[in-house]
């Protein structure tokens, strides 16, 4: 049984999800809308896809889903629209722009059982499921230790940035998502130091370009979190798992764009990544097939606003830390 599904926001991950979309046999048809009109329609013309002039007539269309991947003030909007309609929901992080808006959304959609699956696209990556997998086993022994790396190869626009949530909800929130799921734990404390060192927009904006977080998890392991706007190597994205008896490295391939200087060691032949959609482009495919399932109710909801909001609570633990210069448990933000 294939059905029509709808997206909103044909932006640069707009744009890729379509192209997802259309691609997934389950989907008969790609109903697409964006505030940029045109924009829309370029889009619906070049993959194919039914232009719609606005969301009302989007939602009016007869869909039976809706992909969101417009900014994120207007995430709440659109899905809670979505979820009075009886319309599942797909949205990319984050649900709301801060924690006031997310426990808001919350409270409208859990007074429906129409399923809002949120974008946390790693938990679909192969490297992370195989690491999960190693930790659950015990193959590792116990975690002492783990190390996240987010490292953009170059900044995004200014104009993205003050509507961003800043480097921890926007960036960092995937390394926070990711660390609870792999583990199983609960991050309890961090401590955060921030710097610019890059372009004046980020200040401008009460933002930072580079980060390094240190987390204390609930059974006592430390992890770190290093992001950054400026790593001009290459798109690098890891983490590593060291326990007691073994470790597990995710992220660690031909393309991860670290440089040995060893006089035998060769450099790769192969490029890095260029960026998000490249490295993470089958995780994405997997998570919108699920969405699929999801909408149909052929599969349970593999990532629920609840889940979102336990990672943003971290961001804003986060935040709170760089802003005052001192641990801060994550309850201090609930």
């Amino acid at each position: 049984m294939t059905f029509r599904l709808g997206l909103a926001g044909t932006g640069r991950i707009g744009s890729a999800h379509a192209e997802i979309l259309k691609a997934l046999p389950a989907v008969a048809e790609v109903v697409v809308a964006d505030a940029d009109t045109e924009r829309a329609r370029a889009t619906a013309t070049k993959l194919g896809a039914e232009f719609a002039p606005d969301i009302d007539t989007l939602l009016g269309s007869d869909i039976a889903g809706l992909v969101i991947a417009t900014a994120t003030d207007s995430h709440p909007e659109l899905v809670v629209a979505a979820v009075d309609r009886g319309i599942p929901v797909f949205c990319e992080k984050p649900l709301a722009a801060d924690i006031a808006g997310t426990l808001e959304v919350i409270r409208r959609v859990e007074q429906s059982a129409v399923p809002v699956q949120i974008g946390f696209q790693r938990r679909f990556d192969a490297g992370y499921t195989a690491a999960r997998a190693a930790i659950a086993s015990g193959e590792l022994g116990w975690l002492h230790t783990l190390r996240a790396t987010t490292l953009d190869p170059a900044p995004p626009p200014a104009h993205y940035i003050p509507r961003s949530g800043g480097l921890f909800r926007d960036c960092g929130v995937h390394d926070f998502d990711i660390i609870r799921w792999v583990t199983g734990r609960e991050v309890r404390e961090v401590f955060v130091l921030g710097a610019n060192r890059g372009e004046r927009f980020f200040a401008d904006a009460g933002d930072v370009d580079t980060a390094a977080v240190l987390m204390r998890l609930d059974d006592g392991a430390l992890a770190t979190v290093s992001l950054g706007r400026y790593n001009g190597a290459g798109y690098d994205v890891r983490l590593e798992a060291l326990g007691s008896r073994g470790n597990a490295v995710v992220g660690l391939d031909e393309r991860v764009p670290l440089r040995s200087v060893e006089p035998d060691h060769p450099a790769s032949p192969f490029p890095a990544y260029p960026g998000f959609m490249d490295r993470f482009r089958r995780a994405y495919a997997e998570e919108l097939s699920v969405f699929t399932d999801v909408a149909r109710g052929r599969a349970e909801n593999p990532c629920g606003p609840r889940e979102a909001l336990e990672a943003f609570y971290i961001a804003e633990a986060c935040e709170l830390s760089r802003r005052e210069h001192r641990p801060v448990a994550v309850d201090e933000v609930r």
